[in-house]
């Protein structure tokens, strides 16, 4: 990219290593106006900080948002209806927020007049596509600027000496008092990547843990608990209504006391490479449980086979950063009318890692008739001898074909 075709830019900025480094080289390299924004999105850090790091190297624009309610509303709890799981494992805690970002980036973009976004996401993630992909979904003509890309600052060690340099203050952080992985966290989830991690063999450190009990820790006395659904939403907690963010803040801070959501992945990237990671997501593997309970009550059996089916393609859109694509869309559509009915009840018993469903109901929506399905009497509601006709004309096919055989 030319560097005098951009005036004005926008960068997703947290304060730390990484995009303070990014600011300033910003500043210096383009020679233009850097507006910051900084995102709440319930990492459990104090996002204010980034304020004064901001103003320091000369900002005038600087966004600080509390999105926590808008991420868990519009874009966890959507996701939560189509039960999205990727490569059977991974609860897409880093992929669902992206795209929020992405879209306040652009509008933050459009209400300073910036002709440019740009971000801290290396050269080999997933992050860089799903920024970019969805950036330029909302705004085709926007520029992008990926230091990473870009400079040849590819280590830590040359981004302190940049920072040293350029008198760019950031805080030391292998003072034994701060994790060596890179880590990622929001509402739904944090993510661990690099260090001993490199090596898929070798079983993470016991502290690196930081929301969840090892199982073995975890109380030896189960927690109920009871969640209510209003349209495939979780409204309640034990009878107590609550906000989407407040919900799931509720359930990780349970979750987390009895072990539940953590996950050893090796994952397939979409630039091509495998990577493992570390998940705690206590909050997100409650509700993946209970929504599930909640849809086998309700959800007609073809319906809820088609949302399996599709489920593994809506998992993998989001994974790969096409959330306002039109087939995410097209898809988030019938996932959300299948969910109307998707209405009740679910109780859970939480023990050590375990998340168990001891109870479901619903009165307005459940396809549960006690009449046909017990195992006593049902006085004529159902006429087994329908059974003889139902398997014949099921067999019909294989009964032509193994008389061929036999000729």
């Amino acid at each position: 990219m030319a560097r005098e075709s951009v005036n004005k830019v926008v960068l997703a900025y947290s304060g730390g290593l990484d995009t303070s480094v990014i600011l300033t080289w910003l500043q210096e390299e383009y020679g233009c106006e850097v507006v910051t924004f900084t995102a709440d999105i319930g990492q459990g850090e104090e996002v204010e900080p980034a304020r004064a790091k901001a103003e320091a190297a000369g900002i005038k624009e600087i966004y600080i948002e509390d999105l926590r309610e808008e991420f868990v509303r519009d874009f966890v709890y959507p996701m939560f209806r189509a039960n999205a799981i990727y490569e059977g494992e991974y609860l897409l805690g880093t992929s669902i927020a992206r795209p929020l970002i992405a879209k306040r980036l652009v509008e933050i973009a459009a209400e300073t007049g910036a002709d440019a976004i740009s971000h801290g996401a290396t050269g080999k993630g997933n992050d860089q596509v799903r920024f970019e992909i969805n950036a330029l979904a909302l705004r085709p003509d926007i520029k992008i600027i990926a230091p990473w890309r870009e400079w040849d600052l590819l280590s830590r060690e040359k981004l302190m000496a940049y920072a040293a340099e350029h008198g760019v203050p950031v805080e030391q952080k292998r003072d034994g008092t701060k994790s060596p992985y890179s880590m990622d966290a929001n509402l739904l989830h944090i993510s661990y990547e690099g260090y001993d991690l490199e090596d898929p063999w070798v079983e993470p450190g016991s502290g690196m843990w930081r929301w969840t009990r090892d199982p073995v820790d975890a109380p030896n006395t189960p927690q109920e608990i009871e969640l209510t659904y209003r349209a495939g939403d979780i409204t309640a907690i034990d009878g107590q209504p609550m906000s989407p963010a407040e919900i799931l803040a509720e359930l990780n801070r349970i979750g987390g006391e009895h072990g539940i959501g953590r996950a050893d992945i090796v994952e397939n990237r979409y630039v091509g490479m495998k990577s493992r990671g570390c998940y705690e997501t206590p909050g997100g593997t409650i509700m993946l449980k209970a929504h599930r309970a909640m849809e086998s009550l309700t959800l007609d059996r073809e319906a809820a086979h088609l949302k399996d089916e599709l489920m593994p393609r809506y998992a993998t859109l989001i994974y790969n950063g096409y959330w306002f694509s039109p087939e995410r869309m097209m898809l988030q559509a019938a996932i959300d009318e299948s969910q109307r009915v998707v209405n009740g009840q679910v109780r859970l018993k939480l023990y050590k890692g375990n998340v168990l469903v001891v109870g479901r109901q619903s009165d307005s929506d459940s396809l549960f008739d006690e009449s046909i399905a017990t195992f006593e009497d049902d006085a004529g509601a159902y006429d087994q001898s329908d059974a003889t006709g139902f398997i014949k004309l099921n067999a019909l096919r294989l009964r032509v074909a193994g008389r061929r055989r036999g000729r």
